[in-house]
């Protein structure tokens, strides 16, 4: 069987667009998008809310997830890279993980198959 792995890309909401366009260009044709909160170097921000400072510490954030096969992994991560560099602060991070497995539930199908 084919390697098949989870690619987690954490990003600007900004950047989600951008990014499917690119990722369907070199054959990502499913992938799976939320809304998430986070924070890493940029600390948050702080703002004023009815005369009081208020720490925001959780910016919005967008994350992609996609599971592939036969699309190297390679390319993915280079065409993130490509679209989401910005070179500022909150550009995002790039997660990859092994996949034991996959299972279509509709059709019980495994592994490449349920892709």
């Amino acid at each position: 069987m084919n390697q098949i792995t989870k690619i987690d890309i954490i990003t600007r909401p900004s950047k989600v667009e951008e990014l499917k366009v690119a990722l369907n260009e070199i054959g990502i044709t499913g992938m799976t998008f939320s809304h998430v909160l986070g924070c890493g170097q940029q600390k948050g921000k702080t703002e004023y809310y009815r005369g009081s400072k208020v720490s925001i510490d959780l910016l919005p954030k967008s994350r992609i997830e996609v599971v592939v096969c036969e699309v190297p992994v390679e390319d993915v991560v280079e065409t993130a890279k490509k679209v989401l560099k910005t070179g500022e602060i909150g550009d995002g991070k790039i997660f990859i993980y092994p996949v034991e497995n996959v299972i279509k539930i509709r059709t019980g199908e495994e592994g490449v198959d349920a892709l």
